[in-house]
């Protein structure tokens, strides 16, 4: 039997490969590359004189069907896995506190986004001023939050969960994903 060639850390500028939910944590780290990436598109979206169909379609596919499921992973299943798992010291509970404040704003700001954009795209339009301080906004939100799961979350996560709790972690980004709960053996950290 061949052995397959181990994943490689994407650039971002695709969804997060599926052969990576073995390892969820890796996972979640690539997909936050990923969220760091479109907030460079919606950067330029923003700041272009015209509309990039193509760059705003981006934004739109990754919105509709990457966010949320992303976010879910986190806020359903690793924020209460690091607070069972976490020490007093490790002060858990604060950082996911502020890190949800950043991603409850953006949460808000994703339908206005999503009908800007669709907008736009509708009638061949060009952001208008007000559109383009949104989609800024929206982009400062989602980056302030990566830093902290970056810096803060991944590294505890790493440290405090077991086994049993990647295990479980993968098999429920799988199934939000509808892929089948398959074991990963030796893919667990």
């Amino acid at each position: 039997m061949q052995r397959a060639e181990p994943l490689r850390r994407g650039g971002g500028d695709a969804p997060t490969h599926p052969g990576l939910l073995g390892r969820p944590l890796d996972f979640i780290g690539e997909d936050h590359l990923r969220e760091r990436q479109i907030c460079a598109v919606i950067d330029a979206v923003a700041q272009a004189e015209r509309l990039d169909r193509q760059a705003t379609l981006t934004v739109l596919r990754f919105l509709n069907e990457e966010l949320n499921v992303h976010l879910r992973d986190e806020a359903e299943t690793l924020f209460p896995l690091l607070a069972r798992r976490c020490k007093p010291e490790d002060c858990i509970e604060n950082a996911i506190s502020r890190i949800r404040v950043d991603q409850d704003a953006a949460l808000r700001l994703l339908p206005e986004v999503r009908a800007i954009l669709a907008g736009c795209l509708d009638a061949g339009s060009d952001l208008s001023p007000g559109g383009r301080a949104i989609l800024t906004r929206l982009a400062g939100h989602v980056r302030r939050h990566l830093v902290a799961e970056n810096a803060i979350l991944l590294p505890i996560a790493r440290a405090r969960l077991t086994r049993a709790d990647l295990a479980m972690l993968a098999a429920q980004m799988r199934a939000r994903r509808g892929l089948p709960l398959k074991a990963e053996a030796g893919h667990a950290e």
